[in-house]
């Protein structure tokens, strides 16, 4: 019965640390995040909004029903004097309005033909098209956000596991050369030195954890996460690199890759649209209509009095002193003014992929001459460590090298960061991220 127990307590724990524990790879970050994020859903928001927004402007040429109910009674009721109206006797007053009005509306209208009503449904429908490619917009930018994210937290974890390699092997060092000195082959000195080197490797691990953590607090507030859940990354920079470097460095851009350009696009169609409205302002508005109203009037005795009307009614403005043209005006310069807008756009997108095109070329020949730097690092440490163990070499001569194979190592990390920083966002400027 004791073993059941723990063993069902043992299988509880287990679930609470795998559910408080995520693995997430780049991939699993941005799958995360377009699926909790809030700007995602605010753009989705948008996009059912322009839904009901045609339904809404549908309505308007919908049959347009309505009822009413009223029941008055005048408490006074207003009269004339007989001699006003020519007639009648002297001091006799004559009512028009009967004390009690019970009665019931039932209203009916539909619109026959309205131009705005046109346009309106036009640029409705577009406005769509418009919401449906902001969302995509918003996708775009949230995807880079969480890549821009990703990556610092992904290198500094790779500077954590070569520490974890260089701690590793000067420990094996140190306990090799303490024994050495208890047998009277190296002096306190050289154990010293050896020991401050690990200390400070392990004083740059604590910090380099600090700074990781840090990072992957930040990935979690730009995947919308809660701070309170733990996430390992899964991916490595030799990963991302691999997927990254899968470019063409002489692609050119395809603006329509760019949701914001397309979206610049579909505003220059929306305008249009409320430009030729103002434009054809003079167009007339044609309604039918009708009514029935039974209702009862009278004073002390109530009568049944119903009426009913139905007709065409038509407007038509013939001089509004120039309104219709200034916000026909208006929206032209609106129009000049999201094309200019547009040069600037393309104008920026061509900087930026020009930009990560040098940064490719520079930051690749920046790692192949760290790697270069690193092999020989790597030489004169070993070989400084050889000699040492044999005995001809100095503690110092190995310290030394050491430090320099460390730096090597951090200037690697760096070079392949900013690396793969220019393969995203050479991605990213083509739209392709």
């Amino acid at each position: 019965m004791y073993r059941r127990i723990t063993l069902l307590l043992t299988s509880l724990l287990s679930i609470v640390v795998l559910h408080g524990q995520r693995n997430m790879s780049l991939s699993d970050c941005m799958d995360y995040a377009l699926a909790n994020h809030s700007e995602i859903r605010i753009a989705e928001y948008s996009m059912k909004d322009a839904d009901w927004q045609i339904k809404e402007n549908r309505a308007v040429a919908f049959p347009q029903i309505g009822l009413g109910l009223h029941a008055n009674r005048f408490i006074h009721q207003p009269a004339l004097p007989a001699e006003a109206l020519g007639f009648g006797e002297p001091g006799q007053k004559i009512t028009f309005a009967l004390k009690n009005d019970i009665g019931a509306t039932v209203s009916f209208n539909q619109l026959l033909f309205d131009n705005k009503y046109i346009a309106t449904i036009k640029a409705a429908k577009m406005y769509k098209d418009y919401a449906a490619i902001q969302f995509q917009g918003v996708v775009e930018k949230l995807r880079n956000k969480v890549t821009d994210a990703y990556i610092p937290a992904l290198v500094v974890a790779e500077g954590v596991r070569i520490l974890d390699k260089n701690i590793e092997s000067q420990q094996k060092l140190v306990f090799e050369t303490k024994a050495n000195y208890q047998a009277g082959f190296v002096e306190q000195l050289d154990v010293d030195r050896l020991e401050y080197a690990l200390a400070t490797f392990q004083t740059d691990r604590e910090s380099l954890l600090r700074q990781r953590d840090k990072l992957i607090d930040v990935l979690k507030f730009t995947i919308n996460m809660p701070n309170a859940e733990e996430i390992t990354l899964l991916d490595d920079v030799d990963k991302l690199l691999a997927i990254y470097g899968d470019i063409d460095i002489d692609e050119k851009l395809d603006y329509m890759n760019r949701p914001d350009y397309v979206a610049s696009l579909k505003a220059t169609e929306l305008n249009d649209i409320q430009t030729d409205a103002f434009r054809k302002d003079w167009w007339p508005v044609l309604s039918f209509f009708g009514s029935y109203d039974p209702t009862f009037q009278g004073n002390d005795e109530l009568f049944w009095i119903p009426s009913a009307i139905v007709g065409v009614q038509l407007n038509m403005p013939i001089y509004d002193g120039g309104y219709y043209k200034a916000k026909e005006e208006r929206s032209v310069i609106q129009s000049l003014k999201v094309v200019e807008q547009r040069k600037m756009l393309a104008m920026s997108y061509d900087l930026q992929i020009e930009t990560a095109r040098k940064d490719y070329y520079s930051t690749k020949q920046k790692m192949e001459d760290r790697e270069q730097s690193l092999n020989l690092a790597e030489r004169i440490f070993e070989t400084s460590e050889t000699k040492f163990r044999q005995g001809v070499g100095s503690s110092f001569e190995v310290t030394q090298a050491q430090a320099g194979l460390y730096r090597s190592q951090a200037d690697l990390v760096n070079a392949r960061f900013d690396y793969l920083k220019s393969l995203v966002a050479f991605k990213q400027a083509l739209g392709k991220n």
